[in-house]
């Protein structure tokens, strides 16, 4: 059975989507933006909106029932591949290791410079 995860902490869906989905074990959680909950601000600079996005996983998770250590993959999408080694600075201060499996795209996004989505096990 699956149970839908929401959270005012992390952005509303922007279309027919849950922010995140409870199946046995498993926590999906969609594609976070780097919108702020609270005021929908979009940050200017990569590194904010990289941060955001990975709080915005973050809190989904939380309403869930799980923390970053639980997450065992990570998709990460970049609007500019050039921001690839950015990512992975502002990626291990929210992951540790053992880091979860990622696959880092490079793909055109629609007024944002990344998305981040991810799979925990609990």
């Amino acid at each position: 059975m699956k149970q839908e995860i929401f959270t005012s902490r992390a952005p509303a869906p922007g279309g027919p989507y849950s922010q995140g989905t409870k199946a046995g074990s498993r926590i999906y959680v969609a594609g976070q933006r780097p919108v702020d909950a609270v005021t929908n601000a979009i940050p200017q600079s990569f590194a904010e909106q990289a941060r955001l996005c990975l709080q915005n996983v973050q809190h989904v998770l939380e309403a869930g029932g799980a923390t970053l250590d639980d997450v065992v993959t990570v998709n990460v999408f970049l609007a500019d591949i050039s921001h690839f080694a950015e990512f992975n600075e502002i990626y291990t201060t929210f992951f540790k290791k053992p880091y979860p499996a990622r696959t880092t795209i490079s793909c055109a996004l629609r007024g944002i410079l990344v998305e981040i989505n991810a799979i925990a096990e609990i």
